[in-house]
């Protein structure tokens, strides 16, 4: 049997793939708010958005995470296959589970069903970036263990999507983002708390990337995306507000480039040449 450490770079890849599922938690509830409030083209593009958001967010937090997790005796890589499917497989069934939330004519049920497909999904993601994992040995897991961390994913995702339709306030927003990305975060580390790894004793050499090679730049990419995107979204007005400003008396630009003229400003034409001096000539005769 190998020994396992999840935190051989100590508590920094926790924190900082905590962090990741808390950006894309935020930005995908805000995203699904914004998709609430609209309708046609409109939500389907804010839905597309949050489901980026979340899936990417969930994938980043596990990989950032495998940052801190080795093995003794063998080194590990991955196959890129795999790995870039267990990001499309996180968002699309995230996609899809906001779909049918938002969508579906039930709200109780709605949600049930929509919690069940995304937290699959949140389960896939993660369990198909461990089949990404290449090493010297077999991995094995321990059935309970994972079928606590698929109830963990689902009751995480149900929750998550409880709370963008149901919460408004800016401030319980963010909270449901902390308390989601906690929520992944326990579900990450107790799918990888049913590893377990048997060493075999060749040394052939290991199929796919090293993580650096691949998965980091990734990674990286991708926390960018989050980041500067829930930057955007947060200081774009809403509807709401955008209603809110026209109702307190400031105008749109296009309504201040096609406002008509003052009623109290007279519109000045110009005079055409030579209108003077026949008005002044009629003025001389009459007299």
């Amino acid at each position: 049997m190998g020994t396992l450490n999840h935190l051989s770079l100590g508590w920094l890849t926790p924190a900082l793939s905590y962090l990741m599922a808390c950006a894309g938690a935020a930005l995908g509830l805000r995203c699904t708010l914004r998709g609430l409030a609209a309708s046609g083209a409109t939500r389907r593009n804010w839905l597309i958005t949050a489901a980026a958001a979340i899936g990417s967010g969930i994938w980043t937090m596990h990989f950032v995470a495998m940052f801190g997790f080795t093995v003794d005796g063998t080194e590990l890589r991955y196959n890129v296959p795999l790995t870039v499917l267990s990001l499309v497989v996180a968002v699309l069934v995230t996609g899809l589970g906001l779909t049918v939330v938002c969508y579906g004519r039930h709200r109780g049920l709605s949600l049930l069903s929509g919690g069940v497909t995304t937290g699959l999904g949140v389960a896939a993601m993660h369990y198909l970036g461990m089949a990404a994992l290449r090493m010297h040995g077999s991995v094995h897991y321990d059935a309970g263990t994972v079928a606590l961390s698929v109830l963990i994913a689902v009751g995480a995702a149900t929750a998550a999507l409880w709370a963008a339709v149901t919460i408004r306030n800016v401030y319980a927003a963010a909270a449901a983002a902390m308390g989601m990305g906690l929520a992944v975060s326990c579900m990450h580390y107790t799918g990888m708390a049913a590893v377990h790894v048997r060493l075999s004793p060749t040394r052939t050499g290991l199929g796919g990337v090293s993580p650096m090679e691949f998965v980091f730049p990734l990674a990286v990419g991708l926390g960018s995306f989050l980041f500067l995107a829930s930057a955007f979204v947060a200081l774009s007005p809403t509807a709401q507000e955008r209603a809110g400003y026209r109702e307190a008396g400031g105008p749109a630009v296009e309504e201040v480039l096609d406002a008509p003229p003052h009623p109290g400003h007279a519109r000045h034409e110009p005079t055409p040449a030579g209108a003077g001096r026949h008005d002044a000539g009629r003025h001389d005769r009459a007299a």
